[in-house]
């Protein structure tokens, strides 16, 4: 016997059985959500340089990546565009035959369950790059929500089952939700991009949705990275407004905020997992310095633990593929 006396905590570490058997945080095939990539075209399947294994895919070949993901046992998809044109105030957004309404309209017809969820924002169809009206190189907010739920009430009818808008404008919710409530579509929910930071960690999604700023930045409108408080008064605003959903963007360097908005707020919180994030992630694993794997599912149940009830991230085929190990 021990002279000394003190806790036995590795009791319980003892086995993989009985580890399992105490373990507090639980990742689940329900709770990704798995981002494609729709490009105007015929017979595309182009791999994003910066996100090697994810995909720009045309609507020939787009049924082809849908049908992967739901055998492997994912429940939702978000749908991003990438139009032939743009111009300033990006038309091809809220066109019945956009890009995005043609991608939803083919999932929701060959997948009636999955969930489908349509990004709503003007970035991949502006030709200055921003999420909104231009003037003088300034993003107007008030003319700009008149063209967000223009898109919004456009992605509802080709058969969205939530809209995730992601501009960051000023009353963004409000205008979304009184124009899906007076078109019919008052059942739809909202999945605010309540809490985006200006964040160095989107560099490859700009890549892969060709909707990098043609000047300036998105800081006058995107959150600075060293507020935390701001968080609250954003998230708030949107929850007043008829938010359904609470998103933090981006995931990793933001646990913090993850888990503030779960002690706050009593919506679903969503993690994203972004591009940046991932590209990291890759790139070192293809140079052998980490375990792919490991690396991908701790920091994935660290956001879990962190608080977030749903994770939206580009391993969530892979992540499947382990959890069905």
């Amino acid at each position: 016997m021990s002279r000394w006396q003190f806790d036995r905590h590795r009791r319980l570490r003892q086995s993989a059985n009985l580890r399992a058997m105490v373990r507090e945080t639980h990742l689940h095939v329900e709770d990704l959500i798995y981002p494609i990539f729709v490009i105007e075209g015929e017979h595309v399947k182009q791999e994003i340089p910066s996100m090697p294994g994810i995909y720009q895919f045309s609507l020939d070949r787009l049924n082809e990546e849908v049908a992967e993901a739901v055998d492997l046992g994912i429940k939702s998809v978000i749908v991003f565009g990438i139009p032939a044109e743009k111009d300033e105030v990006g038309s091809r957004a809220y066109c019945e035959h956009g890009i995005v309404q043609q991608a939803i309209r083919q999932i929701k017809q060959t997948y009636p369950e999955l969930v489908v969820i349509a990004d709503t924002c003007l970035c991949e169809y502006t030709s200055h790059g921003h999420c909104g009206v231009v003037e003088n190189e300034q993003v107007l907010n008030d003319p700009s929500l008149e063209l967000l739920v223009k898109t919004a009430v456009s992605q509802a009818k080709a058969g969205a089952d939530i809209i995730a808008p992601s501009n960051m404008m000023d009353g963004f919710v409000t205008a979304i939700r009184q124009g899906l409530d007076e078109t019919g579509f008052a059942h739809v929910p909202i999945m605010s991009y309540a809490v985006k930071y200006a964040s160095a960690f989107y560099g490859p999604f700009r890549d892969a949705a060709n909707s990098a700023p043609q000047f300036g930045d998105r800081k006058t409108y995107q959150m600075d990275p060293a507020n935390r408080l701001e968080a609250f008064r954003e998230a708030e605003s949107d929850v007043r407004e008829g938010a359904d959903f609470i998103m933090v963007k981006p995931a990793l360097a933001y646990l913090d905020i993850i888990r503030d908005m779960k002690n706050h707020f009593h919506l679903p919180i969503v993690a994203y997992n972004v591009s940046g994030e991932y590209a990291m992630v890759k790139a070192a694993a293809q140079n052998g310095w980490v375990n792919e794997k490991q690396i991908v599912m701790e920091m994935l149940i660290g956001m879990k633990r962190a608080g977030a009830d749903l994770i939206l991230t580009y391993f969530a085929k892979d992540v499947a593929r382990w959890l069905q190990e």
